[in-house]
């Protein structure tokens, strides 16, 4: 009797390519179908999409900013207020050594009442850490828009960058 032959027999399907993309965790608001997203610039070769593509992490696609040590802005406009109970992004530098600062702030009731959600540094370095996931807890039941005001700068020469966006309600 050989190996193989003692292998129980199971059953399996291969997955489409196109199945881990498709499918959202639960409660993630898909921000293609109910958003517009504002930004102050992109570089052409890393548009703002790819935020939302799904090729997060490590390596992942990202967007970069048209222009060098600008602080930038990222602005998800709901086309209806939403729930939000959970921000999550990602951000990757491995080519030079700085410090990127993000800012998120919330509008509600239209934009009238703005909420500082998080201000957060990451120092990027091409020897040590060159990825950052963060993830934040909310609470705000009427949301109108979400600002990202990134500084890729504040220390060290660099550009804005961001590698996934992910909101929950």
């Amino acid at each position: 009797m050989t190996s193989s032959e003692n292998r129980p027999v199971i059953r399996k399907r291969q997955l489409q390519a196109d199945w881990t993309a498709s499918t959202a965790a639960a409660g993630e608001i898909d921000l293609a179908t109910c958003a517009t997203i504002a930004y102050s610039s992109e570089d052409p070769n890393h548009p703002i999409e790819h935020i939302l593509d799904g090729c997060s992490g490590l390596g992942g696609t990202c967007w970069i900013a048209a222009r060098s040590d600008t602080t930038e802005n990222i602005v998800v406009e709901f086309d209806e207020p939403q729930s939000l109970s959970r921000l999550v992004y990602e951000v990757e530098e491995a080519v030079r050594e700085r410090t990127q600062e993000v800012r998120v702030e919330v509008f509600e009731d239209g934009g009238r009442n703005l909420r500082q959600v998080l201000v957060q540094e990451y120092t990027f370095s091409p020897g040590g850490a060159t990825f950052q996931h963060e993830e934040q807890r909310l609470n705000f039941p009427r949301v109108s828009h979400l600002r990202l005001t990134i500084v890729p700068n504040k220390n060290g020469s660099g550009t804005a960058t961001l590698t996934a966006l992910r909101l929950f309600a």
